[in-house]
């Protein structure tokens, strides 16, 4: 019987429908060129932005369009590092201060690891 039910048909799809009254959507061909002198053309919509660059196909360089359109320099904002972000929220004479009070805890043991606390002087009262 498992043989009857595949019968008559392909397997993997076969479409019965035929392209009469379809309108495609409009397409244009890009052509770049890479510094290795490959030159290669991409079909694009006709509504697409065209980008300046594209990877190369063959040599994986950024080819150039060849119609010159100008290549964009992305406006990067420079790193913001920690001490950026401190002094946003603190002046540097509030940080100084913090800082001598952290050291003067640490120092006399109070904060930070059990193993550089500095054994304290035993104050002896006579018996």
């Amino acid at each position: 019987m498992a043989e009857r039910t595949l019968r008559g048909a392909r397997l993997g799809g076969q479409s019965f429908e035929d392209e009469r009254g379809i309108e495609f959507a409009g397409r244009q061909q890009v052509g770049y060129r890479c510094p290795q002198g490959h030159e290669f053309e991409i079909t694009m919509s006709d509504e697409a932005d065209i980008p300046a660059q594209w990877e190369c196909p063959r040599c994986g360089q950024e080819a150039l369009n060849v119609a010159g359109n100008p290549v964009e320099e992305k406006v990067e904002k420079p790193a913001r590092t920690h001490w950026d972000m401190l002094l946003e929220r603190r002046s540097e004479t509030e940080l100084e201060e913090i800082l001598k009070e952290r050291l003067d805890l640490l120092r006399d043991g109070e904060i930070g690891p059990a193993h550089l606390h500095r054994p304290r002087r035993a104050s002896r009262k006579p018996a």
